[in-house]
């Protein structure tokens, strides 16, 4: 069997056990900062605010996306609109509403 006699001092001893529960202690306190219910409900926050800030950073990107792909239909490149597909899409638009004019119309009577 190995030889596993300690050879500090007594005072390198109690240096060594103070010094351990320092760390213990801070060790804990971590631990509680950790396991706080503001702690706890903090972090559940800024994963959600972060999911959410992510979730509508895509969201924007596309919406800008189509933007732009439906603004490309009616304005040519040096920014002039695109006469031959304007009118036909404000016709329609004014087809539209006229039809639900007339059908609110037709309902209140």
């Amino acid at each position: 069997m190995a030889d596993t006699a300690d050879t500090r001092t007594p005072a390198q001893i109690e240096a060594d056990i103070t010094r351990r529960r320092a760390a213990l202690a801070e060790t804990l306190d971590e631990i509680g900062v950790r396991v706080h219910p503001k702690t706890i409900v903090g972090d559940a926050k800024a994963k959600v605010v972060s999911h959410v800030d992510h979730t509508l950073g895509r969201a924007y990107v596309g919406v800008n996306r189509a933007v732009s792909q439906v603004k490309a239909q009616f304005v040519d490149e040096k920014g002039a609109p695109r006469l031959e597909r304007v009118v036909p899409a404000g016709l329609l638009v004014v087809g539209v509403v006229g039809l639900l004019a007339l059908g609110t119309r037709k309902r209140r009577r």
